[in-house]
């Protein structure tokens, strides 16, 4: 046996390995939400399931080389064709956590027989301490390998889809080329490699009608035609087009329908501006898209107006999406403006500016990972960038869907110093939306609205801030980054209605 060409063989085996685990993660935490649970729940099953394969490896007695061979195979089929499975069969079917944990526990078994049937293979050829040191070096550098290259390469490149399959094609390489290495072992190795090569051949035209299985899984996903997709290191980026116009989707949540987002974006940023002392320096935090810059942008007082957001992916599509930048107006073109693709948090720790408004405009808080902006923490950091007389205002779900999500997110912004000012606005794609405009004291109008808006007046201005009993404040926690209780309200809340 060629030992150095074994190693090789652990360490692809092993970074296939992590990948498949990575995969089925990320997509749950898409399609599921709350990627903390997601990722929990799936490494602590891919575990366990490792431990089944480890003891089962035990009851194979002969035939090891055929055995290891025929795993490699099996785990190129399953890990290989995991992600598309998966989003069709949540595409199709009501039965998505059944085959996703089914597909957990079946990969990581395979994956768990894998390394045990390869140290038996080699153990008479090291001796026992070189062979164990050796193959769980280049096992722990394939983890490496797979944890690195699986978000800042192969996700944003490939997507999740085409990265299953490209890996299962690497397994069942590993497979074929297992065959040779381990030939004086192998009754019928011949068989083995018509196997390989048929399961590679497969993979293979996987690979190449990987978008389309995607685009086919999110056509059914969504109830209009998906006329651009693309995935970036952060999320998923949808859009489709249907009777209401365009609508973009964030890991599957809607962020707008161009039909009536006027009446969001209109409610997020007037209110706020309107009671600000000073517009010379304007912040957005999010709000990629660039309708909420287009709002604020219909103030001539307006001098700088600074965007940042997370995701290059996001302010690109903003920029050259025609339609898109038709509906933002063009405002990531203008010459007031400049775009930050960073962290907010980040943006806020390191920035020694003070802004008169501030529009922090995140997707809802329904994993931890955007939790953590809705913390006391970040509203601290959010306050000492507020100018004194300055005014901010913050997307703040629905107090009608989530109503104790909605007063948790204000409950920790008092709780972080501020004086709010809660407020709500219809938008039918959404339903009752709610806003919580903040100051360091209490605001009162000193503006008029900017005029042409669609859907705010003077007259009903005000209205917005009046709530109907079963839109009334609940108690709820604070918000704090060690606990993120916003997230369990929230997901607690929208599973009544999703």
């Amino acid at each position: 046996m060629n030992k150095k060409l074994l190693f090789v063989t652990v360490l692809v085996i092993a970074t296939c390995g992590l990948i498949y685990e990575l995969i089925v993660g990320a997509l749950a935490s898409y399609l599921l939400g709350d990627s903390i649970t997601q990722f929990s729940t799936v490494i602590g099953c891919y575990l366990f399931a490792m431990g089944i394969g480890s003891w089962l490896s035990r009851f194979v007695e002969r035939g090891l080389a055929q055995r290891f061979v025929e795993v490699e195979l099996a785990v190129a089929l399953i890990g290989g064709s995991c992600a598309p499975l998966l989003f069709l069969t949540f595409a199709f079917t009501d039965v998505f956590r059944v085959v996703l944990y089914g597909s957990v526990l079946l990969i990581g078994t395979l994956v768990g027989l894998e390394i045990p049937l390869l140290l038996r293979l080699l153990k008479d050829e090291l001796q026992f301490k070189d062979l164990v040191s050796q193959v769980l070096t280049f096992d722990y550098l394939g983890a490496l390998a797979a944890s690195i290259s699986f978000p800042l390469l192969f996700v944003p490149k490939l997507g999740l889809v085409r990265t299953s399959l490209l890996f299962g094609l690497l397994n069942a390489l590993v497979g074929l080329w297992s065959t040779w290495l381990l030939q004086p072992v192998l009754a019928h190795p011949n068989r083995l490699r018509v196997k390989a090569v048929l399961l590679s051949l497969f993979l293979v035209a996987g690979l190449v009608m990987g978008e389309r299985l995607n685009n086919f899984s999110e056509e059914h996903l969504f109830s209009d035609e998906v006329v651009h997709a693309t995935s970036s290191p952060y999320q998923r980026i949808v859009l489709t087009r249907g009777k209401r116009g365009f609508s973009l989707y964030l890991n599957g949540n809607l962020q707008f329908a161009s039909v009536d987002e006027y009446r969001y974006h209109e409610a997020l940023v007037h209110p706020a501006v309107t009671r600000a002392g000073k517009l010379e320096r304007v912040l957005v935090l999010g709000g990629g898209d660039g309708l909420a810059a287009r709002e604020i942008l219909k103030y001539p007082e307006v001098q700088h107006l600074t965007l940042v957001d997370l995701d290059p992916a996001m302010t690109g599509l903003a920029l050259r999406w025609n339609e898109l930048a038709e509906l933002n107006g063009r405002a990531l073109e203008d010459p007031r403006m400049r775009v930050l693709n960073t962290d907010a948090m980040q943006f806020l720790r390191e920035d020694t500016s003070h802004w008169d408004v501030i529009v922090v405009d995140f997707p809802d808080p329904n994993n931890f990972a955007l939790g953590k902006l809705y913390t006391t923490g970040f509203y601290r950091l959010l306050k000492r960038r507020l100018a004194p007389d300055g005014v901010a205002v913050i997307q703040s779900t629905s107090p009608l869907y989530a109503r104790r999500s909605f007063w948790c997110v204000d409950t920790t912004l008092r709780a972080a110093g501020f004086w709010t000012h809660p407020y709500h606005a219809l938008v039918p794609s959404f339903g009752e939306w709610g806003y919580v405009l903040v100051a360091h004291e209490a605001a009162a109008p000193r503006r008029p609205l900017a005029g042409g808006l669609r859907f705010l007046s003077e007259d009903t201005l005000d209205t917005l801030f009046h709530f109907p009993a079963d839109m009334s404040p609940l108690p709820a926690e604070v918000n704090r980054l060690n606990n993120q209780v916003l997230v369990h309200y929230y997901e607690e809340e929208w599973r009544r209605w999703n």
